[in-house]
């Protein structure tokens, strides 16, 4: 799978983490920085990542940051971008079955790297679960339709 990937200052040692891991299962990384531990904004590398997905480029993203939340935030505001801020396996799972999920966030202060490891594992693997949660999935793109705001 094409996965992208990013981070804040705060994420980086964490995504480059996830990075070798996911490489070593044979997953292509897209890696759309930030490539330091120098002080950067959440919101520039989670939209890129997020375009990165409303566009097709890649099916799924990965984004890490300080708590997840913010990346989160900022990558939801993307049309066709669906994110989950996962600190566990319970929530990465039920992300994907029952959301449809295409963007991961992860806070490198919430979880370590054997965790977030763990959590992406799950998040990938898990399918979506169709026909039973297609009408939400459906009535959120209806919300985000409505208020798009086309230039």
């Amino acid at each position: 799978m094409i996965i992208a990937m990013a981070s804040d200052h705060g994420g980086y040692e964490l995504k480059e983490d996830l990075k070798k891991h996911l490489s070593s299962q044979g997953h292509f990384i897209t890696d759309y920085g930030t490539h330091s531990k120098d002080a950067v904004d959440y919101p520039d590398f989670a939209l890129l990542a997020a375009e990165a997905v409303s566009t097709g480029l890649v099916e799924v993203a990965i984004v890490v940051d300080g708590a997840g939340i913010g990346s989160a935030m900022a990558a939801g505001k993307v049309p066709g971008v669906r994110p989950a801020c996962c600190n566990d396996i319970y929530m990465a799972a039920n992300s994907r079955e029952h959301n449809y999920a295409n963007l991961l966030t992860l806070g490198s202060m919430v979880v370590g790297s054997g965790k977030a490891k763990k959590i992406v594992d799950v998040w990938l693997s898990t399918p979506w679960g169709e026909e039973r949660h297609k009408r939400r999935i459906d009535k959120i793109m209806a919300i985000e339709a409505k208020y798009l705001v086309r230039k």
